[in-house]
């Protein structure tokens, strides 16, 4: 089978694509005379419109335009920030960690979190109403 047959792969390259499209659109708008908080939130506010676009066309394979589907990807977007808020603020002054140990943590693990959720509930297909026994 080719590797992307696999949902686990195109999730993979999504992911790559949108952090990869970050790092590149901050620093042009910062080159570009934007201030830095403007900068930042248009360059993560992008990313994350390039990630929906990627996982519901890519990924998913469902259509763009769904307002269910959009609102629930805004609610695990909101999700991960808040856990990323949590792991590099008081879980990690509690346990102690390093910077660059939080931020890892927060890598490593809002990718899975996130795959579960978009996977059992943003792109989710809704289950039929009635079973038919063949």
């Amino acid at each position: 089978m080719r590797v992307f047959d696999y949902k686990c792969a195109r999730f993979g390259v999504v992911g790559i694509m949108t952090a990869l499209s970050y790092v590149a659109m901050y620093p042009a708008f910062l080159a570009a005379g934007v201030p830095q908080p403007a900068a930042n939130a248009l360059a993560f506010f992008l990313a994350i419109v390039l990630q929906y676009i990627g996982h519901a066309l890519f990924t998913f394979e469902r259509r763009l335009i769904n307002r269910s589907q959009i609102t629930k990807f805004a609610i695990m977007v909101g999700c991960g920030f808040g856990m990323s808020m949590l792991v590099t603020g008081s879980l990690a002054v509690a346990l102690g960690m390093p910077a660059w140990a939080a931020a890892l943590a927060v890598a490593l693990y809002l990718p899975v979190q996130n795959y579960i959720l978009m996977t059992l509930w943003v792109f989710a297909l809704p289950h039929p109403k009635t079973e038919y026994m063949s």
